[in-house]
């Protein structure tokens, strides 16, 4: 009823109004995860071959056209080479991407070409003004809806930033809630933009009002700001996860985006997932990786480990 939800409102609303962050603490701890001594030899393998399963495979760039989508689409479903596969023995295991991760206009585009390579990826695309979030409510919802219509199966909203600057946490919350009922049927993945908010306290309290209000999943950026994906800001939004999980029973999902280039920076995220979240996280329903040319990099690792060398530039195609 209204009243309830009125009333688990405020609740909400206290327990993120008592929040602060000790960043001395969360960056010390950021510092540690990314010290570790990575995996090795065939663990390191399977390790990047997990992190391929949960990379939206992306392109958000102002000349995409249908010719780049299709190929990123082939990619998706042919993450790595196939030789390299069967040498692993894992070339019958349905190895693909996460998703395939485009701007609306794009998504009929990456529908058509995923069916016809008999393909059952989800399209994910970004919506409500990306990346600055500054278009008015009402054309924000419409482009939800639009791109719904199009066939996107996830769609990655932004959130108003100046709400979050402004503290204003109600109708931040009003706002994404909206976002998640013309969402519909899809998911529903909101990008906290974490290099605008100002301070870890605000980027714990935005990921708690985006979870309360329906995510599926927190994401950290656009990929579009001056500071991305770092492990300070995840550390702080995993945690929150946690807090809100151990809260409710409700498994949001994690996606760090921007800046995530090459196979080490993904085996760091997937061990900071397992350490902070567990294995229960460690799929592609929970765990998202957003990227346009990490692929490129784990296949080069993969192509190194199974034949001894590196793979010059022609042996490999581009992600």
């Amino acid at each position: 009823t209204a009243a309830h939800h009125a009333g688990a409102m405020l609740v909400y609303l206290a327990w993120v109004s008592k929040v602060s962050v000790n960043q001395p603490a969360v960056v010390r701890r950021a510092e540690q995860i990314q010290t570790r001594r990575p995996v090795s030899k065939d663990w390191q393998a399977a390790w990047l071959l997990k992190a391929v399963t949960c990379i939206d495979l992306t392109t958000l760039s102002g000349d995409d056209t249908p010719s780049n989508v299709y190929r990123l689409c082939y990619k998706a479903k042919h993450p790595i080479r196939d030789d390299l596969l069967k040498s692993l023995n894992m070339h019958n295991k349905g190895i693909t991407t996460g998703a395939v991760c485009v701007y609306p206009a794009r998504i009929c585009d990456a529908v058509k070409a995923l069916k016809a390579a008999q393909c059952d990826i989800p399209v994910a695309s970004v919506a409500t003004g990306f990346p600055a979030g500054q278009t008015p409510l009402k054309t924000r919802l419409e482009e939800i809806k639009m791109a719904v219509e199009d066939g996107a199966r996830e769609i990655d909203i932004v959130i108003n930033r100046t709400l979050v600057l402004t503290g204003q946490w109600e109708a931040l919350y009003n706002e994404i809630h909206q976002c998640r009922a013309a969402c519909g049927d899809a998911h529903m993945k909101t990008i906290l933009g974490t290099g605008e908010l100002g301070s870890l306290t605000n980027v714990y309290k935005t990921s708690l009002v985006a979870m309360m209000a329906g995510s599926d999943f927190i994401k950290t950026s656009t990929g579009k700001e001056n500071v991305n994906a770092t492990f300070p800001v995840a550390l702080v939004m995993v945690r929150a996860i946690r807090d809100y999980y151990r809260k409710t029973g409700y498994k949001v999902g994690f996606k760090p985006a921007g800046g995530i280039r090459t196979a080490k920076d993904s085996l760091n995220w997937l061990s900071l997932i397992k350490e902070e979240l567990g294995n229960d996280w460690l799929s592609p329903q929970l765990f998202r990786l957003g990227a346009s040319t990490l692929l490129s990099d784990i296949e080069r690792q993969i192509y190194h480990h199974v034949t001894g060398r590196y793979a010059a530039s022609h042996e490999l195609p581009m992600a």
